[in-house]
């Protein structure tokens, strides 16, 4: 046989003959097989066990909810406990954190928010870890729509008026976030920037307080989840003036897009993808990918998720990577131009 003839020959007349080529040639075939070999069994064989999901959040919020209705859809599908993990608090940091110490087997995922992928790393100084290295992106998995809402003692209608309004009386309009760090706050300064008014911003430890003082007319407008915000808003005690999707929302359909309404191009949204710590072996992110389509493709998930306020995402994890990015670029010039810091 070939090799043993070479192996045979010794070194010198290897060179000569040019054996060593097909030494060289067969030993990087023969390691490219035996390498892919246990990846192929460790996709074919994952899921064997429960798989941990951590959620950045307290109990009860809108990422919690999608979480385990997620997470049983999954669960079934698969035939493989889900449990849910929630680690709230530092804005993100201590789930972040959790994840990238824990196994890069596919059993431990995360997920988390625009605010973990494409915020933080404009907001701290110095952040313990690196969006882009130290995670592997799985797939976007939702959306949740700000919707811009304004008190009743507020006469605008639209998102034109309103604008028109503030113009007249520049620094008199307050409005709330439910953090100085929040995505909803980053959405009013976007919308101030790009449309050139000038708004005061009252942060709040939360939606709730920031939206009882809206009812009360103690500010005067703040971005809402639609998740957390339909309810006020099909009583009447609000009024929708704008939703921050390029496009009209299902779940909203009356409500017309900010970019529809004067500010062509306008785009903020709370958003949410699963990542696996990095170096989780590429055959497993991709059947995570497919499970993850496969739950989100359901139709009776699909219509509860809308119900509750959350549009279903999908992409490839090539997508969600690119897509984080090009998140982190346009949130990073809001934060400089607003002078947004959390450290």
């Amino acid at each position: 046989m070939p090799i043993l003839t070479i192996c045979k020959k010794g070194p010198a007349l290897a060179r000569q003959s040019g054996c060593l080529t097909d030494i060289s040639l067969f030993c990087a075939a023969l390691f490219l097989v035996l390498s892919a070999t246990p990846l192929r069994t460790i996709a074919q064989e994952f899921p064997a066990r429960s798989i941990r999901l951590i959620v950045p959040f307290p109990p009860g919020g809108s990422t919690d909810i999608f979480a385990r209705m997620f997470g049983q859809k999954l669960s079934e599908n698969i035939r493989q406990p889900v449990v849910i993990d929630n680690r709230a608090g530092g804005g993100t940091l201590i789930a972040s954190d959790a994840l990238i110490k824990s196994p890069a087997d596919g059993y431990t995922l995360m997920l988390s928010s625009v605010t973990t992928f494409s915020v933080n790393q404009s907001l701290y100084e110095k952040l313990p870890y690196d969006p882009f290295t130290d995670f592997a992106p799985v797939s976007l998995t939702g959306r949740f729509p700000l919707v811009l809402v304004v008190g009743k003692d507020i006469p605008a209608r639209s998102i034109r008026e309103l604008l028109a309004l503030v113009k007249t009386r520049p620094q008199e309009f307050h409005f709330g976030s439910p953090g100085p760090a929040s995505v909803h706050r980053l959405a009013m300064e976007m919308l101030s920037f790009r449309a050139g008014v000038e708004l005061v911003h009252v942060p709040y430890k939360g939606s709730n307080p920031a939206m009882q003082d809206l009812l009360g007319g103690r500010i005067a407008m703040m971005f809402v989840g639609v998740d957390s915000g339909a309810e006020v808003i099909r009583s009447g005690r609000v009024r929708a003036l704008g939703i921050g999707t390029a496009e009209r929302f299902a779940g909203m359909p009356d409500v017309p897009a900010i970019a529809e309404s004067g500010l062509p191009g306008f785009e903020a949204s709370a958003w949410q993808g699963m990542v696996a710590p990095a170096r989780t072996p590429a055959p497993v992110v991709q059947k995570l990918n497919a499970e993850i389509a496969r739950v989100l493709g359901d139709a009776a998930i699909r219509q509860k998720l809308l119900a509750a306020g959350i549009e279903p995402l999908r992409s490839t994890p090539e997508e969600f990577a690119a897509y984080m990015r090009t998140e982190a670029v346009k949130w990073a010039e809001v934060v400089r131009r607003a002078k947004v810091s959390a450290d």
